[in-house]
């Protein structure tokens, strides 16, 4: 049997999104109402995905072990109830990957990993890049503020994870 599930793109819908990045734990902030959210998922039977670029690893800005610290802390903040978390540690400006949005592998390989009925399954980004590959795959989409490029808009907007998740428990 298929399932549906929740993407969730990480920096700026989960925790606070930092223009210099957010790899140290000191400066982890986890949104207000995101376990909250996430459990409500959960219970309505969603499989939760995170599928995250984390460029600044191939930048050498930060360490793959420093965003392994920020996940533990994210998992350990909403009781690991996140099924899996896909990254993308790369960047144009030093390597091009299929794995970095707004390429679909990242969401592909959830797919398969977990049989996801992309029906019944939905993206919360908060940028185009996370929007666009959601909607090659037909999954329905969430933006979360106002970062989107016109063209690259989500089915719906709303400024936070606990209102996006409102609104997957009542679409569903």
């Amino acid at each position: 049997m298929k399932r549906k599930c929740v993407f969730l793109d990480r920096d700026g819908v989960l925790n606070e999104d930092d223009v210099n990045y957010t790899y140290l734990l000191s400066r982890f902030k986890i949104l207000p109402g995101m376990s909250g959210a996430l459990y409500q998922l959960k219970e309505a039977g969603f499989t939760l995905v995170v599928v995250t670029n984390q460029s600044g690893i191939a930048q050498k800005k930060y360490t793959e072990l420093q965003m392994h610290i920020c996940h533990i802390f994210l998992q350990e903040a909403c009781e690991h109830v996140i099924d899996h978390i896909y990254f993308s540690p790369y960047h144009p400006s030093v390597t091009n990957s299929l794995l970095r949005k707004p390429s679909t592998l990242m969401f592909e390989k959830a797919i398969a990993k977990f049989s996801i009925d992309v029906k019944k399954s939905w993206m919360v980004g908060d940028r185009g890049r996370d929007i666009i590959p959601a909607r090659q795959l037909g999954i329905k989409t969430i933006q979360i503020g106002n970062e989107i490029e016109t063209e690259n808009m989500a089915d719906f907007k709303v400024d936070s994870l606990t209102k996006a998740a409102s609104i997957i428990l009542n679409k569903k």
